[in-house]
């Protein structure tokens, strides 16, 4: 039974999994972002976890832990010593210490732990697996706190099931030439556990969950992203999408995507196979349309809500620079062309989208060329 899970985990690991530090001085940071949706509380929570310049002694150098949870609040600890923090190179694995009871020379060099033993030890912190997601943090401004354990069980990564999994940015996001790099890591999962957000506990077993993240040294201009794998009379489907303007040598470059996860099939819609348009309003108004030789699809994602300032890394370091909703309202189409004529392969809703807009100037829509 053991064999077979590890199989089926190697087998959804998409590339990127592993820590992308070469060790270098270079100005870098790499960061995570995992969530999960509680339908029947129609909440979210999204674990953000980041780190900066991790050679340290950098003005930038340090990691934080940001949460959005209940009706979008928001929670955040940063961790200044970057040597209290780890990940593995070959596979998605990484925590950051703050506060601990461990013994020394134990508490000198971070680790993983074993869940009941970073529950015991670890007073402040977090760690992070393809399997499991685990911490705890304060703000000590607020006396805030989010306490938080859940066990992960993949079901899509970034491509078919029983497939090669794939690059999200394609093969050239190996190179530092296109910098942020973007991986998804899991479309869609299915997570149990629990989380206690400032006080009050959240129990679940088997709701959806996601994990993406980014790196690089250097940082996306201006961005939009729609996310949600928790739809309407649809447990089968996961969707992420969005977009970006950054840097490639000496040029500026705009580039968007749209990837569909339903019924064991993966539906991608990227600039080398397809043609991808965007009119994403300041906030509150998201709309995408994509089209390849087989099929196209329509994204609309709208919200009334003002949306949640996040904190996320810039030049200047760890920034308020972009807005939140995990409670966007989405409809989504998607269509088969054959024969110069569509059919509805799918339509859904969903009223628990994770929306964002990041970067600026955002003075007025954005609109694809």
């Amino acid at each position: 039974m053991l064999s077979i899970l590890r199989n089926s985990l190697l087998s959804l690991q998409t590339p990127h999994s592993g820590y992308h530090w070469d060790k270098s001085d270079r100005r870098f940071f790499e960061g995570w972002y995992y969530r999960i949706t509680l339908p029947a509380e129609k909440q979210t929570f999204g674990f953000m976890y980041s780190i900066e310049d991790p050679i340290g002694g950098k003005p930038h150098s340090g990691g934080a832990a940001q949460i959005l949870g209940i009706d979008d609040e928001y929670l955040c600890r940063t961790f200044s010593n970057v040597n209290k923090f780890w990940a593995s190179q070959d596979s998605l694995a990484l925590g950051h210490w703050g506060k601990t009871n461990l013994p020394t020379p134990a508490s000198t060099q971070p680790f993983y732990l074993l869940p009941n033993e970073f529950e015991h030890y670890v007073q402040e912190g977090y760690q992070a697996t393809a399997t499991l997601n685990q911490g705890i943090i304060h703000d000590p401004g607020t006396g805030s706190s989010c306490r938080w354990q859940y066990e992960i069980e993949p079901v899509y990564g970034w491509g078919n099931k029983h497939s090669l999994q794939q690059s999200t940015a394609g093969w050239l996001s190996f190179s530092q030439i296109f910098e942020p790099g973007w991986q998804i890591l899991m479309a869609h999962g299915l997570a149990t556990g629990w989380i206690d957000w400032k006080g009050k506990r959240y129990e679940f077993n088997k709701v959806p969950a996601y994990s993406e993240k980014n790196w690089g040294g250097a940082f996306p201009k201006k961005w939009f992203w729609l996310n949600c794998n928790s739809f309407e009379n649809e447990s089968d489907l996961a969707l992420t999408a969005g977009g970006g303007k950054r840097g490639v040598l000496w040029w500026m470059e705009s580039v968007a995507m749209v990837g569909i996860h339903y019924q064991g099939k993966f539906y991608e819609f990227v600039p080398w196979n397809s043609k991808v348009t965007w009119n994403i309003a300041e906030w509150g108004h998201w709309q995408m349309r994509a089209r390849n030789s087989e099929y196209e699809v329509e994204l609309i994602g709208t919200t009334d809500l003002p949306g949640t300032r996040l904190r996320a890394p810039t030049e200047a370091g760890l920034m308020f620079c972009c807005s939140d909703t995990m409670q966007g309202k989405l409809s989504l189409e998607l269509r088969e062309l054959s024969s110069g004529k569509s059919k509805i392969v799918l339509k859904a809703t969903s009223n628990l989208c994770g929306l964002e807009i990041g970067g600026n100037p955002w003075d007025n829509s954005w609109q694809s060329d």
